[in-house]
């Protein structure tokens, strides 16, 4: 589904990330673990194509990304959820609206009972009409995650979506990604959060990979 093979990212005249090799399958569930500023968003931008290695290749569902078109670009990004380590909203516009804005940036029609099943499998269905300042910070990821998945995308991709909830919150969080994962889905959480890897272990089969001195390698058990 996304593959990266020996890819690299330079900026500035410097690698940040280099030697990149990796195959996400279908349905598999991933951590990506690091530092802070160790290139873990930076490496979630390559796989959904906002940003382009500057070395190697990165292909998506079975597409070399530099061959692909600005539009071709956005008709494969649309099969993949993004969750932002920050939650950006439309202050002005009600949950329902922020929730829909793939739909409607693409034309494509709002179906009213999956809207309301989708804020009822996050716990929203009671904030269809608040405005994003009225929501906490729990509130607003389960808000970012369901906007991430009324796609129907094929991957999701999640940056340290759980850190700024408190502990109950994150593990609410967690189970609605695996969930999703049980679906078929394939799952990259990026998190620095060592915890909630460890409580994963219980619930779903998963790999774990950290990016250290600019490159990707598989976590040890010192997990």
């Amino acid at each position: 589904m996304i593959e990266l093979k020996n890819a690299a990212y330079n900026y500035g005249g410097r690698d940040l990330l280099s030697g990149l090799s990796l195959k996400l399958s279908p349905g598999s569930f991933h951590f990506l673990t690091g530092p802070s500023g160790a290139g873990k968003t930076t490496f979630l931008k390559l796989c959904y194509m906002e940003l382009q290695a500057t070395a190697g290749q990165v292909n998506v569902f079975g597409k070399d990304v530099t061959t692909l078109s600005r539009d071709e670009i956005a008709k494969t990004r649309s099969r993949i959820g993004v969750v932002h380590q920050e939650c950006k909203f439309l202050d002005h516009l009600p949950l329902t609206a922020n929730v829909c804005l793939p739909l409607t940036a693409t034309g494509r029609e709002v179906n009213p009972d999956d809207l309301r099943d989708l804020l009822a499998w996050v716990g929203l269905d009671g904030h269809a009409d608040s405005l994003p300042p009225q929501l906490s910070g729990g509130e607003r990821q389960r808000a970012a995650l369901a906007r991430a998945v009324i796609m129907a995308p094929d991957i999701i991709l999640a940056d340290e979506p759980t850190g700024n909830v408190d502990w109950e919150m994150s593990q609410r969080l967690l189970r609605l990604l695996v969930e999703l994962n049980k679906m078929g889905k394939t799952i990259m959480i990026a998190t620095h959060d060592l915890n909630l890897i460890r409580a994963a272990k219980n619930q779903v089969n998963s790999r774990v990979l950290r990016i250290s001195n600019h490159k990707l390698q598989l976590a040890g058990a010192d997990l």
